[in-house]
């Protein structure tokens, strides 16, 4: 039986890995959803009715369905049904399986926190834009654009703490991140098992995580109180 001097060293780098893996599944998403969920949210409010239909159609089903759901359609469907296992069986592929998931998933989200926004500027400044000789796009980027970061601010910094937390939910295909990682040890991991410390630790982690995130976010937001 290891003492607990001797299984901390082992669960502690066990934990840096998959939060490393968290991590990397975090800024990925952030990276991948928040400029997709900008073109989304242009497809959500384009004139063109076929297009504004089926866009708003596609993020209701991505908000109103569990991204667990989501997550074990994505990487066995195209093994199961379509015989072509797409993502291989590597953690490689569950990974980039976990991505296309929660990026596509986000992006959803963060499409209607931009649409509220753009939409919640006054008509005026397009029709003084024009006016002026601008084209809608020198208008958006020029005029609109910080306006409405200022707006989507504290609705996007609820969805990235809650991302940070929703990253855990890609071990339900075996991704291997911290909650993985604390979990082996309770079943049973290099020489250690019937442990439910560690899991106490992968708390720690988010707890910390978020904690710089909600300050980084909170001065994000000051910065941009010019805006009131």
């Amino acid at each position: 039986m290891t003492t607990f001097s001797e299984q901390f060293p082992i669960v502690f780098q066990a934990l840096n890995v998959g939060f490393l893996q968290t991590l990397k599944l975090f800024f990925v998403t952030l990276i991948g959803a928040l400029p997709l969920g900008l073109i989304i949210s242009f497809g959500s409010m384009t004139k063109f009715k076929p297009v504004q239909w089926l866009t708003r159609f596609v993020v209701w089903v991505v908000r109103g369905t569990p991204l667990m759901i989501q997550l074990l359609i994505i990487y066995y469907f195209p093994g199961l049904v379509l015989h072509n296992p797409v993502w291989g069986g590597g953690e490689d592929g569950r990974f980039f399986a976990a991505c296309v998931a929660f990026v596509f998933n986000y992006a959803c989200y963060f499409s209607e926190i931009y649409r509220g926004g753009i939409q919640s500027i006054p008509k005026g400044q397009d029709e003084a834009g024009l006016v002026l000789g601008m084209t809608r796009g020198q208008i958006f980027f020029r005029v609109k654009l910080l306006q409405m970061i200022k707006r989507i601010v504290p609705p996007i910094s609820n969805e990235v703490i809650t991302l940070v937390k929703d990253t855990s939910l890609a071990r339900i295909i075996a991704l291997q991140e911290i909650i993985w990682a604390g979990q082996a040890f309770l079943k049973g991991s290099q020489g250690i098992s019937g442990a439910i410390w560690p899991l106490f630790f992968t708390a720690v982690y988010y707890l910390a995580f978020t904690g710089v995130l909600t300050v980084l976010l909170g001065k994000l937001e000051k910065r941009l109180e010019f805006f009131r």
